[in-house]
């Protein structure tokens, strides 16, 4: 086909709204643009409020990764305040933090991405039935699995953090719950209850053995479980070769200690690994609809173009690091980390996006029980901080889709200047100033179209693939 123009939107299984503008030429994409059709200004909502109010106000940008956008605003105001947090409370916070991410790769493995290989259009393949059997919406087996294991992995969140989402639990100056000798115990049994549904259910062998895969040729091996399921699926439709990326990736490191990150900070690129820099940092607004010109979030403003100018064509900004766009995500943690299978990975597509996600859920499990065996009941667990007068800081952190940045700057005990740049900003911006497309854009170059197709299944894996959080990018 020559010459056609599809829409592809809304998406289902998708947290927000979302559209892809496709151009179609013979048969494949030839070119994207991604729309965060939705405008929601949390940015302003915070301008002139004291600055805790960011404690209350930021998680609800999102009911889905709110304790990232927590523990970021917390992280912000101590640097801000020049405040540390108590070293047991960062513990704690690193903890339900990291429960929270696990839950979020569940949920998007589970009821999220693999519903699409149950689909009629894949009827007659051998590994479909089986795909009906686990993942069918509203019938499917996993689906009841992983809410019951989720749910119950979920109490922890219930006896650290007060509730979720939304909690007020992660403070400048560490955690507002102390946990004693008994929630210690309790956690320890929850956390062993989802290790053995992991081991059942998900990867169907030892968490350890698949963490220890250091090749895509061992991976493909893999044959047990959910995982193996989806590694049949991925070996037979090519999903590694289906939205490849362009290999660079960025991590502002997860779950930061008194000892360094639980996965460290950095950048990928020309296939090696270098600091994380983020003095080239801008937002770019030339393809949005934003007033004003490129800046570092310490110094931008979210003004929203109310005529919608012709030139843009999305809510989201594109962020730039020194003039280039970087993929971020569970895959860019692992291979910022050094993990040898997502390294090898590095640069794929579906397949490795998804990939590295199992991977991180094996791996993070074996880090959640360490921070809780790490837990000292007699020990002190916030280091009060006064509310901050003067000051400016940034609190990076990394959600389940990828690097999260809160820039705080306060004037006379009120909030100045406050600006967020989320995964999905990253991963689904638009075109910069130079015409260079965002991570998703570059992704779907290149898939392939059926004549007649109006919402192809191939561009669907690709957008799933990155795991879209749309009301945090239009935050």
């Amino acid at each position: 086909m020559t010459g056609t123009r599809l829409i592809v939107g809304p998406f289902n299984r998708v947290e927000g709204d979302l559209e892809v503008h496709l151009d179609v030429a013979d048969g494949a994409v030839r070119s994207a643009r991604v729309n965060a059709p939705l405008y929601r200004g949390f940015e302003r909502m915070l301008l002139g409020r004291p600055p805790s109010d960011a404690l209350t106000l930021t998680p609800r940008i999102c009911g889905i990764c709110s304790i990232s956008q927590s523990a970021a605003a917390a992280r912000a105001l101590a640097a801000a305040g020049g405040h540390v947090p108590a070293p047991q409370g960062e513990r704690v916070a690193a903890l339900i933090h990291a429960i929270e991410n696990v839950s979020d790769h569940l949920t998007h493995f589970t009821l999220f991405f693999m519903p699409d290989f149950a689909r009629s259009c894949y009827a007659g393949r051998s590994w479909h039935a089986r795909a009906v059997d686990r993942f069918a919406a509203m019938e499917g087996a996993a689906a009841r699995q992983a809410i019951e294991a989720r749910a119950a992995l979920m109490h922890i969140l219930g006896l650290m953090a007060g509730k979720w989402p939304h909690t007020l639990a992660i403070q400048p100056g560490g955690v507002t719950r102390a946990p004693g000798p008994r929630d210690k115990v309790r956690i320890a049994a929850s956390l062993a209850a989802f290790r053995r549904y992991l081991e059942d259910v998900v990867f169907g062998g030892p968490l350890e053995a698949f963490a220890a895969l250091s090749t895509r040729e061992a991976l493909m091996d893999w044959e047990t479980g959910d995982a193996g399921l989806f590694l049949r699926i991925a070996a037979d439709l090519d999903l590694d070769a289906l939205g490849r990326g362009e290999g660079r990736y960025l991590s502002f490191g997860a779950y930061p200690l008194a000892g360094g990150h639980a996965f460290a900070p950095g950048l990928w690129r020309c296939g090696a690994r270098y600091p994380l820099d983020l003095s080239g940092l801008v937002e770019d607004v030339s393809h949005a609809w934003m007033l004003g010109g490129p800046a570092h979030p310490g110094e931008g403003q979210t003004l929203p173009d109310e005529d919608m100018r012709e030139a843009a064509y999305s809510w989201c900004k594109a962020p730039r690091l020194n003039g280039e766009s970087y993929e971020t995500g569970a895959l860019a943690r692992q291979v910022i980390d050094g993990h040898p299978l997502a390294r090898d990975l590095a640069g794929g597509g579906v397949l490795a996006r998804v990939a590295g996600r199992l991977l991180e859920l094996a791996r993070t499990q074996g880090l959640m029980e360490d921070l809780s065996r790490g837990i000292e009941p007699a020990a002190r667990f916030m280091d009060p901080a006064p509310e901050v007068r003067e000051g400016a800081g940034a609190g990076l952190v990394e959600a389940a889709r990828g690097a999260l940045g809160h820039w705080l700057r306060v004037e006379k005990g009120r909030i100045a200047g406050y600006q967020i740049v989320a995964p999905t900003t990253w991963n689904f911006s638009p075109r910069d100033a130079a015409g260079q497309p965002g991570p998703l854009e570059a992704a779907l170059v290149g898939a392939p179209v059926a004549q007649g197709d109006e919402t192809p299944v191939t561009v669907q894996h690709i957008v799933r693939s990155f795991d879209p959080c749309m009301v945090c990018t239009v935050h």
